[in-house]
């Protein structure tokens, strides 16, 4: 993954593709074979080869055998890779919502998925893993105007499916952070807005998910800016990576320097709220949905 990349979502990779393309890098590098010769032995450029360490493309079995043997690696290793390199080139389940998934959303919904912590701060909405089906409706009938129903449907189905990861026996720590002003954007009506809150209530008691609104009386603060997330993967191989998005298109980041800035200014938006002071605040508004 790039330190800063407008996604196209072309191909995007799944976690376990990630993994490997690191994998063969080490391998790679421990064997103290260049890209160049790397490349000599499969007769391709280098750019291919560093193409397959970034997960750019998919692990061609062939391919992943012939440089595991160019490195020097054993039979059974090189067996166990093959096999882990079919596995990763299967497409993730969100491959059947291609029709209506942004090319540029494809790897998140792949990093959202093998991320072991995410952390995401929204100023405008209720962040996907926590929305209800008729605010999510609402929510991306605004997004996407021009979409037919059945279309608009799949979309939030695509939604809804996502949030199951929270679910998993091995589900992921969520910690969103959300300013004030989502709660008095109306979305789809009072109705919806009191059971989105109630969503919220009820999902800040669960142990791996919590919720902090950042009130308007903490005024100006470091966060205020774009929407972004922040992924922690269990894999070594992987780095921390932030995600972050205008309009039409994203940026994925895994520069140190760029992860710690986006990092500290959750912690900082963090300690502008309690839990105690967001659960007051969460029902006060929906005293004023009611």
């Amino acid at each position: 993954m790039s330190e800063a990349r407008s996604g196209t979502g072309a191909g995007a990779p799944t976690v376990l593709r990630m993994i490997l393309g690191r994998r063969l890098q080490e391998r790679r590098q421990g064997a103290g074979v260049s890209l160049e010769n790397a490349a000599r032995a499969l007769r391709v450029t280098s750019l291919t080869i560093r193409r397959l360490e970034k997960a750019e493309v998919g692990l061609k079995p062939l391919y992943v055998e012939k440089l595991l043997e160019t490195y020097g690696a054993e039979r059974q290793e090189i067996e166990e890779f093959v096999a882990l390199a079919d596995r990763a080139n299967e497409p993730g389940w969100w491959h059947a919502y291609r029709d209506v998934l942004p090319g540029w959303f494809t790897a998140y919904v792949s990093l959202e998925t093998g991320a072991k912590t995410l952390r995401t701060y929204e100023p405008h909405y209720v962040t996907g893993l926590l929305q209800t089906y008729d605010y999510a409706r609402g929510v991306l009938s605004g997004g996407f105007p021009n979409d037919n129903d059945e279309d608009l449907e799949r979309r939030v189905q695509l939604r809804l499916r996502r949030q199951s990861l929270l679910e998993r026996p091995d589900s992921p720590t969520l910690w969103a952070v959300l300013e004030e002003a989502v709660l008095h954007r109306v979305v789809g009506g009072p109705a919806v807005m009191r059971d989105q809150i109630d969503r919220l209530l009820e999902v800040s008691e669960l142990d791996h998910v919590s919720v902090d609104i950042v009130p308007f009386s903490a005024g100006a603060h470091v966060g205020a800016c774009a929407p972004f997330t922040y992924f922690r993967f269990l894999e070594p191989e992987l780095p921390d990576v932030v995600y972050s998005e205008i309009l039409s298109a994203s940026m994925y980041l895994d520069q140190r320097s760029d992860v710690v800035a986006h990092l500290e200014a959750h912690n900082r938006m963090s300690l502008l709220t309690s839990s105690a002071d967001s659960k007051a605040l969460l029902n006060r508004m929906r005293k004023e949905y009611s």
